[in-house]
């Protein structure tokens, strides 16, 4: 159903990152909290949790069908709280950004640097992490929400090994999806990458699951 959406100002369409908090409206509104629950029901931005909101997209205002991405808003929260150089989104998360899991999933995986609860969004449940991502092998990635990072084929693949359930995957799934990333790994990288953060068992496991433990 459409709607006629309030305009959101200026300075917080502008925003790189369209996860936003009360508090980072604060320069824009003398009372960011109701403000943004203002803009909830007028359709300008969705809830995602208790102090989070994400913006709607310009093209999508007055349209009740959008919904965001749940990785993309997992990034956005992960970023609003603890900044884009400490998280990036790891797990079943980055599993699907790379085309190892064909279906979308209710969860979401990110990396942060404290222990948190899980946020539970209408969209899906946000895993949190607790990882230094400066001893993670990242790159780039571009989502619908903000721009941030995410973790290689080849973290990825000894991140499912380590975790196989992580995120809800079936262990079907999650062998699946590490043969899938296995075929384009650089596994003289993978290996590298275990011994320099002491994760044998999960370079056994990645290799066995692959068909590559007698290679």
């Amino acid at each position: 159903m459409a709607r006629t959406a309030v305009a959101v100002p200026p300075a917080l369409a502008r925003r790189g990152n369209r996860v936003i908090r009360p508090r980072d409206a604060a320069d824009v509104y003398a009372h960011p909290r109701a403000e943004l629950a203002r803009l909830a029901r007028s359709g300008a931005v969705r809830r995602l949790a208790p102090g989070y909101y994400v913006l709607v997209p310009p093209q999508w205002l007055g349209d009740d069908r959008w919904q965001p991405e749940l990785a993309a808003a997992a990034l956005g929260v992960a970023q609003t709280d603890y900044g884009a150089s400490a998280v990036a989104l790891m797990g079943v998360s980055a599993a699907r950004h790379h085309g190892a899991v064909p279906r979308a999933v209710a969860v979401a995986v990110v990396a942060v640097p404290k222990q948190r609860p899980a946020l539970n969004t209408p969209y899906g449940s946000v895993i949190f992490v607790k990882r230094d991502t400066g001893r993670l092998d990242l790159e780039r990635v571009d989502t619908s929400l903000t721009s941030g990072w995410v973790t290689t084929v080849e973290q990825t693949l000894l991140d499912l090994a380590s975790r196989p359930t992580l995120g809800g995957l079936t262990a079907t799934d999650t062998a699946e999806a590490i043969r899938s990333l296995a075929t384009r790994a650089d596994w003289d990288l993978v290996r590298q990458l275990a011994e320099d953060q002491h994760r044998p068992g999960a370079l056994r496991d990645a290799l066995r699951t692959a068909g590559r433990d007698h290679a």
